[in-house]
């Protein structure tokens, strides 16, 4: 087989080779590295981003849960995707 036919195959088997690398941080870590995001507003996000019961019904969570790994106690917040939510926040643009 010749290398052109084998790079073909492997792309067509595996269409993002090499993988892409997570970029997964700790709230502190993000929050340095985005001052944008503080530490306390990242933890107002990921209290709501879960549907929850109260007294009057379930109240929607909003959706931050897709950017969030959870490793026993440890939250990790996934880079690309917490800024893919932010986008899709941005309603019709």
């Amino acid at each position: 087989m010749e290398a052109t036919t084998i790079n073909q195959t492997i792309k067509a088997t595996y269409p993002e080779f090499p993988p892409k690398l997570r970029v997964l941080s700790t709230v502190r870590q993000f929050a340095d590295k985005h001052p944008a995001f503080s530490q306390g507003s990242l933890r107002n996000l990921i209290f709501l981003a879960e549907d929850r019961n109260t007294s009057k019904g379930v109240i929607n969570g909003n959706g931050l849960e897709i950017a969030l790994v959870r490793i026993g106690r440890k939250l990790l917040i996934d880079e690309a995707r917490f800024f893919e939510w932010i986008d899709a926040q941005q309603g019709g643009k």
